[in-house]
């Protein structure tokens, strides 16, 4: 019994996940709730509960007032930006409006903003030198600071709000103090050699610890500005800070009498020092953030400790933000801020319920479709660069010249390395995984080889990285002239597909890697290869624009499909092989029927090259994802459509019948209304042209009753039963009443000149012609006016003669 396949028509977007941390100031909420992050040149609101992400809220990234940096109140309630105008505003946090607003007078842009511990000021410090502290109630300024030197790029209120104390630095590698009701410079702590990054008081608020760029931890006594203890630490660090007392550390006991400060920088995890003793009392493990791949470059770029939820969040310099428990130390969130340019997408799990993502970036993304739940996987050495995945593994390639498999657990959302491939001696660009027997993956790469591996039965269980499982590569084959771009496994798990900038796709056998055939005809590299999931046909895509199916069994070009205007970089069948989704360089996606060749929808919500493509079993949702760092889900409502559309019809027909009645019922005045809601201009006319023949009076008062909306239908209708002489008259009656009420107000009408400008010659030729008939009727007229005394006087003659 054959099954009828109903193909995709529509497909509309349900869901776009776009950046919304880009780089700068991060703030979190006193409650541990929210989080704001600067995008762009606007600032977003980021649930930590549950992954929502606001729209633009403060600020708008499009106008040229852009956000250059911001500063949230201590109460959360409130929150100060400085703009690229030289503007500082003053926002409500929960109404979104700004409450205040005034000039920063910097000589420059304004690069740290700072609330008081009590909220009622406001330090801003630029790039000219300057520290300015601000009442924002007043607005005014309530001094000016000098003495720090180059870009401010540290600022600290004294937690002590009645010693009138603000800590600032800049490039001199001083930490310089201020009274800043005085404006007297009473403190200034030398001991750094390269920048300040972060300074943190204890709780007593007699010490204070500072981090550098140099390598160092340092501890003050602020009264003696003297350091009492001087941490070489072996890295470069970003933030530091002095954890309060009451915090517990997994497998630690913190002592009250001591100073313990948590420090990040370029190795990308955490570190916890007792600085009295000057020792390492906790070493994160679990570390989600890839070390600096430079000496002296960023990897951790800020940490933030919220008291209330007793929880670290760590700022990774790929826009990402881990959220651990400081208790465990486990992550409990993990939120992806900007994904820069995404290469690959695949679907995994129970109905596809784990999406992966590999960005520009040494570790990929997995997320739970369901609420948009963020993992990083760590392992790769370089940008991951193609994902694969079937029932049991994941499978990863990237341009550190390996591969690597992965074991994922859906229950507890977890993915573990447990086996490596090394064989390639160039970036590894793409993989397949087979999907019936799972027993074997292909990789191709840079260095023009085909490989086959084969899957083991059993792992190593261990997180070391040397005693890792090694995958073996059973079949290697110098498969292509050129870089190979893609690789494909057929449904039955017997063919390998793989395509080339050579020009060329080749067909491979995948039992002992024999060339089964050759398929030429693209004139350039071709980008992506598709088994078809039915028949037997091979579909390829390539930069000249076109897409091509071909035959396996005689290697014949079957069909090709054009109509991309750049190149084809992703192509996936559809509705059991019938149709196509492509996706092009254009930013462009195409929904392909295959039998008629024709394009049935072009979707357009990228604004660049989209190199990812995923569609779910059931092909109700698919995933794009491209250079523009937005991963947008599409929805297939082809059913909706078409139900809509159904009772659409109905409606029509059920109006129509309706409108029959009224003009049978000659109800003309309640038809015209009815007409008019569903535009239909010749019965319209006929309605207007049948009150006109009857005599009907009311014709001005029904146009008057009808909505602004259809007035217009009828003064659209009018307008085109003028260009017919046939209908000028009513056309003309209705003109007059419709602009009578114009006149009056009584009418609004847009684009009122584009519908004079149709009317217009139309109307002069009939009046024109009308002029015409009058003169003739007035010839005839007169002529029969002369002629009547004659006719007079011919009758009489007739009756003298009788």
């Amino acid at each position: 019994m054959s099954v009828k396949i109903k193909t995709k028509e529509v497909y509309e977007v349900q869901n776009q996940y776009k950046a919304f941390y880009t780089g700068g100031t991060v703030q979190w909420t006193s409650d541990g709730s929210e989080m704001l992050c600067q995008n762009a040149g606007a600032i977003n609101l980021v649930s930590v509960t549950d992954d929502t992400v606001e729209p633009v809220i403060f600020g708008d990234a499009d106008e040229s007032d852009a956000v250059y940096t911001f500063a949230l109140s201590k109460d959360s309630h409130n929150v100060v930006s400085a703009h690229r105008s030289g503007l500082m505003k003053l926002w409500d946090k929960n109404s979104r409006q700004v409450s205040k607003m005034w000039r920063g007078l910097h000589q420059g842009p304004i690069t740290k903003l700072v609330f008081s511990d009590d909220d009622t000021l406001i330090a801003s410090g630029g790039t000219d030198t300057t520290v300015r502290v601000w009442d924002p109630k007043e607005q005014v300024c309530k001094g000016t600071l000098r003495g720090c030197q180059g870009v401010i790029n540290l600022l600290v209120f004294h937690p002590d709000v009645e010693s009138k104390i603000l800590l600032a630095a800049g490039d001199d590698v001083k930490i310089n103090a201020w009274n800043y009701e005085t404006r007297e410079l009473v403190k200034s702590f030398a001991g750094h050699f390269s920048k300040v990054t972060g300074v943190s008081f204890t709780s007593d608020h007699k010490f204070l610890v500072s981090s550098g760029r140099d390598k160092i931890l340092i501890m003050w006594n602020y009264e003696t500005q003297q350091a009492v203890k001087t941490i070489p630490v072996y890295e470069s660090l970003e933030s530091v800070i002095v954890l309060p007392k009451g915090v517990h550390l997994p497998g630690l006991k913190l002592k009250s009498d001591k100073v313990y400060a948590a420090c990040a920088g370029e190795e990308g995890l955490i570190k916890v020092w007792e600085m009295t003793e000057t020792k390492i009392v906790f070493k994160q493990k679990n570390s989600l953030v890839t070390k600096s791949a430079e000496e002296g470059g960023l990897a951790i770029t800020d940490l933030l400790f919220n008291k209330q939820s007793s929880k670290l969040a760590i700022v990774s310099a790929d826009h990402n933000i881990i959220i651990h428990d400081l208790e465990t130390f486990e992550c409990s969130k993990q939120l992806s801020g900007f994904s820069d340019e995404i290469l690959d997408l695949i679907l995994f799990g129970k109905k596809d319920h784990f999406l992966g993502m590999a960005t520009n970036s040494n570790d990929f993304k997995i997320y739970d479709t369901t609420n948009m739940n963020c993992q990083l996987v760590k392992g790769h050495t370089d940008i991951v660069l193609s994902l694969s995945a079937n029932q049991n593994y994941i499978l990863s390639s990237s341009k550190d010249n390996s591969i690597r498999l992965w074991r994922y657990d859906t229950a507890k959302f977890t993915v573990q390395c447990v086996a490596i491939g090394l064989k390639h001696t160039n970036a590894v660009g793409s993989i397949a995984i087979s999907k019936v027997s799972g027993k074997f993956c292909a990789s191709v790469s840079q260095d023009k080889c085909l490989k086959v591996w084969k899957i083991p039965k059993e792992f190593n269980e261990t997180t070391d990285e040397k005693e890792l499982t090694r995958l073996n590569c059973t079949l290697t084959e110098l498969a292509h002239e050129k870089d190979i771009n893609c690789v494909c496994i057929s449904p039955n798990d017997r063919l390998i597909a793989t395509g080339s900038q050579d020009k060329t796709a080749k067909l491979w056998d995948a039992s002992n890697l024999s060339l089964v055939g050759v398929f030429r005809g693209h004139r350039r590299g071709i980008w992506a290869v598709r088994f078809s999931p039915v028949d037997q046909i091979l579909l390829t895509n390539a930069a000249d624009c076109s897409i091509k199916l071909w035959s396996l069994t005689d290697m014949t070009c079957l069909k090709s499909l054009e109509g991309h205007e750049s190149s084809v970089l992703r192509v996936e069948f559809l509705s059991h092989g019938m149709q196509l989704l492509s996706a092009g360089a254009d930013g462009l996606l195409k929904l392909w029927s295959i039998k008629t060749s024709e394009c049935l929808q072009t979707l357009d919500k990228h604004e660049s090259r989209i190199w990812a493509l995923c569609v779910t079993e059931d092909e109700s949702v698919f995933y794009s994802g491209g250079s523009d760092s937005q991963l947008i889900k599409w929805k297939d409502v082809t059913d909706e459509k078409r139900e809509r559309e159904m009772n659409e019809r109905k409606e029509v027909l059920l109006q129509e019948q309706e409108l029959n009645n009224l003009l049978q019922d000659k109800k003309l005045l309640k038809a015209l209304r009815l007409a008019l809601n569903l535009d239909r201009p010749l019965m319209t006319l006929k309605i207007i042209t049948s009150v006109i023949k009857s005599q009907e009076q009311g014709l001005p008062d029904t146009i008057q009753k009808l909505r602004n909306d259809h007035k217009e239908t009828l003064l659209k209708h009018a307008i085109e039963w003028n260009t017919n002489s046939k209908n000028c008259r009513p056309a003309q009656l209705v003109l007059n009443i419709l602009l009578q009420q114009m006149l009056s107000g009584e009418f609004q009408v847009s684009e009122l000149n584009k519908h004079l400008e149709a009317a217009l010659p139309y109307t002069e030729r009939h009046f024109k012609r009308m002029t015409e008939y009058a003169k003739d009727l007035k010839f005839i007229e007169y002529t029969l006016h002369c002629m009547q005394p004659h006719a007079t006087t011919r009758e009489a003659n007739k009756t003298d003669k009788v």
